[in-house]
């Protein structure tokens, strides 16, 4: 405990927000302190772990590796000393808290109109606060603090990020049905021939699909590639164009008459659909009651 008694707590938490931010300006305001109390902080840290911790990089703060090397303990001790001193109970008619969730298209559409409904009537005092990314961008939001839950597909994880499965997916294809034999779906070869439309947030991504091909040592052509899941299936129709895609995206779309499921002609393995959270989350009550509600709430319903 010597080392504890060297320093103020309440300078961890200013580490803590000097390290996500990477700022002094934005920590400050995410602490709401003023800048000079908070460039008074750095300076008292610098000197407590004789490192400068943040350093001018090409225009921009940048983390020591000895700050670096801080990020995950420190968030992981900050938050136990949380878990000893917060209210075990959680009451969620009553608690007022704003909870941050990134998560796609395709999550908005499947899982976040029933977690509002749900949220609304059961804890009106707890805002949700919806942002997107990559599914890299998402586990690093997560480890930096900066996101409570994420929603995706995470087969590769820091150890310090926990998953849960949601529901099992599998991906079916889709396309006018004009174009299609009188039954059934197409062959490889023919599958291979057509263009297809690809579902990314990042055009050139490697996604499961493409790695199943890669395997067989084939790919697709690529027509039109977006990250709107929701706007994907409006393309199809009166087109040559393939959409390959979790099953549940077009089965929450309106009907279209002129279009036709089948199931893709090789081999695509079904996958995990998850909700992730960092360890500091663990034995947060409040956090716990939330990701309990979008487990309820992502079950498919009849």
């Amino acid at each position: 405990m010597d080392e504890l008694r060297r320093i103020d707590l309440n300078l961890l938490l200013t580490l803590h927000a000097l390290l996500a931010e990477r700022h002094v300006t934005r920590a400050a305001l995410r602490l709401h302190k003023s800048q000079p109390a908070i460039s008074h902080a750095l300076a008292q840290l610098r000197a407590h772990f004789d490192d400068p911790l943040l350093v001018r990089r090409d225009g921009r703060m940048a983390l020591t590796p000895r700050a670096q090397a801080l990020v995950d303990p420190l968030g992981e001790a900050l938050g136990t000393l949380n878990g000893l001193l917060r209210e075990e109970q959680f009451d969620p008619a009553a608690a007022r808290r704003r909870f941050r969730l990134t998560l796609s298209d395709y999550s908005a559409r499947i899982i976040l109109p029933p977690l509002v409904r749900y949220v609304r009537r059961h804890a009106p005092g707890i805002d949700l606060a919806v942002s997107q990314a990559s599914r890299d961008a998402m586990l690093a939001q997560l480890v930096d603090g900066e996101v409570d839950i994420a929603l995706g597909i995470f087969p590769d994880r820091p150890e310090t990020v926990h998953v849960q499965d949601l529901f099992q997916e599998e991906f079916i294809s889709l396309a006018d049905k004009a174009t299609l034999p009188a039954k059934g779906g197409l062959g490889l070869e023919e599958f291979l021939e057509r263009p297809h439309v690809k579902l990314a947030l990042r055009p050139d991504s490697y996604d499961e699909i493409e790695k199943a091909l890669g395997a067989l040592g084939l790919q697709r052509h690529i027509a039109v590639a977006l990250p709107h899941w929701s706007a994907a299936v409006e393309l199809i129709a009166g087109t040559d164009l393939i959409l390959t895609a979790a099953s549940r995206t077009t089965g929450a779309m309106q009907p279209h008459k002129a279009l036709r499921r089948f199931k893709p002609p090789f081999a695509l393995p079904s996958f995990s659909y998850q909700q992730a959270w960092h360890v500091r989350r663990q034995d947060d009550p409040g956090h716990r009651w939330l990701r309990e509600a979008v487990l309820a709430c992502s079950q498919p319903r009849g």
